[in-house]
C-alpha cells in the first residue's frame, strides 16, 4: 500500500474519531458509519470538534449507504411530533395520499400554472403548489409520458422548464373552466378538523398574569379584570355593553392576546373537489418561523399551511348574512371562506351590535347552534353540506341595552355579560397623564383640574375612558399647526373641549 493511500485511509478515520481502518476495508464506508466521539471532545481541537459536528449532521441527513441504522422518515415524524407534543406542527407529506390529494388534483393545479405562466421549471411547480419537489417531479414525468407536457430546456440541480403540449393546453383550459386557481394545494377537510382540535381555545387557559400582559397597555381595574377573566377561559360567548368610549372594542381587540401567540392554519381546504381559500391576508397576520442558523436547515414543514398570529377578527355594521356563508366567485371558481372560519381558534368580535345591516334575529338564528355546540354547518355551491369546527371566542360588542336587543333564549347561550362602566375621576386623572406622556404633551396639574372642574363636574358630564386621548390629540394638533411645543394649558383644553363635544351630549 502508497503512502498516499494510507495516508488518505489515516486522514478519513482522524475526522471521523476512530483508529485507521485495516486494509481492504473502505475508507468511505469507515467514515459514513462511524458516529463521532463526543466524550473526548475536551482532547480534540475546537475546528475538529466543528468538522465533526457537521459531518454527523450530513451522516443524518444523508443517510447511511452502507446499512447502518439511521433515523427512518416515520422516525424523525415521530420525534418531532413528541418535542413539540404542546404545539400543532404540519409535517411535510411523503405521498399524495398522505397529504390527501389525488394526482388528479395536483395534475389540474400545475396544468393551470403552466397555461398562466407559459413554462416553469420543476421546482418553481413544485413551490407553486406547494408541495416536495420529489412528488412533483414524479407526477410530471408521468405528465411527459402522457404528452401533456414536454421539455424546453434543463433547468440547475437536475431539473428540467416544463411547457404544455397542445393536448395539455386543452386539458388544462377544461380545467380553468371549473375553477381558475393554481395556488396551494388545498389540506383535507379531515386535517383542517384536526388541526382546530388541536390548537383549540379549550385547551387554552389564561391566567390573571396573561390577562394583564394582554391589557397592559390600557387601564383596567382589578375588578373587572377578575370579572373578565374567567368569560375570557370559558371560550364561549361574551356580551361587552356600556356607554360608548370606555374602550369595549379596545378590550376586544385584545383578548386574543391573552392565549397562545400563533396557531397553523391550511391556505386552501379541500372538500369533494371544492377550493375554499382559508388564508386572508387581510384577517391574518403571517408569523413565519424563524431560520434554524445552521448550514441545512432540517425542518420537514408542510408548506400549504401557514403560521399566522391567533386570529382577531371583527365585524362592524358592515356585517351581512353572505359573510357567514362559503361565497363563490362565479368568475373564478375559487370560494372564500366565512368570517366564523377564519376565526377559528381565536376572536370574533362583533362590534356595534344592533346596527347591522342585517336584521339580529336573523343573526342570532344563524348563530344559535353553533355557539351552544362548538360546531357549524356550511353549503357549499355543489349543494352539499359539511359540518365544520366553530372554535372561537365571540365577542358581542354594543352600545344598546342587551335585554333591548335579543330574547332570553339567545342570552342564555352568552353566559357571560360585562357591563364597562364610566372610569372613576381617580382612574381618569391617571389616565390623562398617562396619555400625555405617551403623546409627548407635557403634563400640568392645574391645567388637568381646571378642565374637571369646569368642564365635567359643573355641567354633571360623564367620564369617559376616550376623553384624554382625544382631548390631547387635538392640544397636540394646534400646538403643531401654530408652531408651539405640545403642552397641556387651560386655555388650550377650552379650545378642544369646545370643538370637541360642540355637538355631542355626553
Amino acid at each position: 500500500m502508497s503512502t498516499n493511500e494510507y495516508f488518505d485511509k489515516d486522514l478519513l478515520a482522524r475526522l471521523a474519531g476512530h483508529a485507521a481502518p485495516q486494509d481492504g476495508v473502505n475508507p468511505w464506508t469507515a467514515l459514513a458509519a462511524s458516529v463521532p466521539q463526543h466524550d473526548t471532545a475536551a482532547d480534540v481541537p475546537p475546528e475538529d470538534q466543528q468538522l465533526e459536528a457537521l459531518l454527523e449532521r450530513i451522516n443524518k441527513l444523508a443517510g447511511d449507504k452502507t446499512g447502518a441504522s439511521q433515523p427512518s422518515s416515520a422516525a424523525a415524524r415521530e420525534q418531532a411530533a413528541e418535542h413539540l407534543a404542546n404545539d400543532f406542527l404540519p409535517i411535510e407529506p411523503e405521498s399524495f395520499s398522505q397529504a390527501g390529494l389525488t394526482e388528479t388534483e395536483v395534475e389540474a393545479l400545475a396544468m393551470k400554472f403552466l397555461l398562466a405562466r407559459g413554462d416553469a421549471a420543476g421546482r418553481d411547480i413544485a413551490n407553486q403548489v406547494r408541495l416536495p419537489f420529489v412528488l412533483v417531479e414524479a407526477l410530471l414525468r408521468e405528465m411527459k409520458n402522457q404528452q401533456l407536457v414536454c421539455h424546453r430546456g434543463a433547468a440547475p440541480m437536475n431539473d428540467f422548464v416544463y411547457q404544455l403540449t397542445d393536448l395539455g393546453r386543452e386539458r388544462a383550459r377544461r380545467y380553468a373552466q371549473h375553477c381558475t386557481y393554481f395556488g396551494s394545494a388545498p389540506v383535507s377537510l379531515k386535517d383542517y378538523i384536526a388541526s382546530v382540535e388541536a390548537q383549540s381555545l379549550t385547551r387554552q387557559h389564561p391566567t390573571a398574569a396573561d390577562l394583564r400582559r394582554a391589557f397592559d397597555d390600557l387601564l383596567l381595574g382589578d375588578e373587572l379584570l377578575d370579572r373578565l377573566g374567567p368569560a375570557i377561559n370559558s371560550g364561549r360567548g361574551l356580551f361587552l355593553f356600556g356607554p360608548p368610549g370606555n374602550g369595549k372594542t379596545s378590550i376586544a381587540e385584545r383578548v386574543t392576546a391573552a392565549f397562545g401567540q400563533h396557531v397553523w392554519i391550511p391556505r386552501a381546504i379541500g372538500i369533494d373537489g371544492e377550493i375554499i381559500r382559508l388564508f386572508d391576508p387581510v384577517n391574518h397576520e403571517e408569523m413565519p418561523l424563524e431560520s434554524s442558523g445552521g448550514l441545512i436547515d432540517q425542518r420537514r414543514i408542510d408548506r400549504r399551511w401557514v403560521r399566522i398570529r391567533r386570529p382577531t377578527i371583527i365585524a362592524g355594521g358592515e356585517l351581512t348574512m353572505s359573510q357567514l356563508e362559503v361565497t363563490l366567485n362565479t368568475s373564478t371558481g375559487i370560494c372564500e371562506a366565512p368570517l366564523q372560519l377564519k376565526a377559528n381558534c381565536g376572536t370574533l368580535v362583533i362590534d356595534d351590535f344592533g346596527r347591522q345591516r342585517m336584521p339580529i334575529n336573523e343573526l342570532l338564528n344563524r348563530w344559535i347552534v353553533p355557539l351552544e355546540r362548538r360546531f357549524d354547518f356550511l353549503n357549499l355551491p355543489n349543494g352539499k353540506k359539511v359540518k365544520v369546527p366553530f372554535d372561537q371566542l365571540v365577542i358581542f360588542s354594543t352600545n344598546l341595552e342587551p335585554r333591548d336587543l335579543v330574547d332570553e333564549a339567545f342570552l342564555r347561550r352568552i353566559p357571560y355579560k360585562i357591563e364597562i362602566v364610566d372610569p372613576s375621576e381617580e382612574q381618569f386623572r391617571k389616565l390623562f397623564q398617562i396619555t400625555a406622556e405617551r403623546l409627548g404633551v407635557a403634563f400640568n396639574p392645574q391645567a388637568l383640574d381646571h378642565l374637571v372642574e369646569k368642564h365635567y363636574k359643573q355641567p354633571g358630564r360623564p367620564f369617559r375612558f376616550c376623553h384624554p386621548r382625544d382631548l390631547l390629540l387635538q392640544v397636540r394638533n394646534f400646538c403643531r399647526y401654530h408652531g408651539r411645543p405640545p403642552e397641556m394649558t387651560s386655555q388650550y383644553l377650552d379650545k378642544a373641549v369646545e370643538i370637541y363635544f360642540a355637538v355631542m351630549l355626553g
